[in-house]
């Protein structure tokens, strides 16, 4: 029958057009604004109207999500900030748009490189968001954000400070990974003391003996 298609879709946009208003009903009070609507929204079973209503509702993001690079900090004892970066130059080196830019800080004494950016820059309009720089890195120092909004008006360019997060935060953004690292780095440190103890062991043998 010549139009058949066009009513059918026509069907669909109308039963879509009721479910919304039964759906309404159903969820009264608790359909729109709330982590349970938009989870059921986000769902097969959702019927009705399924659009997300941005920026008053959000998505929630898997935990590999990633986004802009930011540089993970440790915090001290006395509440200090002591980052994991070293100004190796990795990540700027795998970087495939050569969006970081890395200054190594000097002592003023002896003028040899100190494990320690001066300055730590990423061009946030080049960065492709592929994550190399976090995988490459050797000191877990930089991961990958689930901060995607960030639109400006002018150049999208930040420097060390606003890179910095703490690793309690990378902790709350990625629980699964951090647990996984934080397990790995346990077991290094182990080994290597399991290593010195030896060692230390062989040479107050090695003493007794002479």
């Amino acid at each position: 029958m010549y139009g058949k298609g066009i009513l059918k879709g026509l069907g669909v946009t109308l039963k879509r057009f009721v479910n919304t208003y039964l759906e309404d009903i159903k969820w009264l009070g608790k359909r729109y604004y709330t982590a349970e609507g938009i989870a059921h929204r986000s769902s097969k079973n959702a019927n009705g109207i399924f659009t997300i209503q941005y920026p008053e509702e959000k998505l929630p993001v898997p935990e590999e999500f990633r986004y802009i690079p930011f540089l993970v900090f440790d915090e001290g004892e006395d509440g200090a900030e002591i980052i994991r970066c070293t100004s190796c130059g990795i990540c700027a080196k795998v970087c495939p748009p050569q969006c970081i830019w890395i200054v190594r800080s000097n002592d003023p004494k002896t003028g040899r490189p100190i494990p320690d950016p001066a300055e730590f820059v990423i061009d946030v309009d080049i960065c492709m968001n592929c994550g190399l720089c976090a995988e490459y890195c050797p000191f877990d120092a930089i991961k990958m954000d689930h901060d995607y909004e960030i639109a400006s008006y002018g150049r999208t360019v930040f420097d060390k400070e606003q890179l910095m997060k703490s690793a309690t935060y990378y902790d709350e953004i990625r629980p699964i990974n951090n647990s996984i690292e934080e397990a790995a780095r346990k077991a290094k440190e182990e080994a290597k003391a399991a290593m010195a103890a030896a060692r230390a062991e062989k040479a107050a043998k090695a003493a007794e003996e002479n």
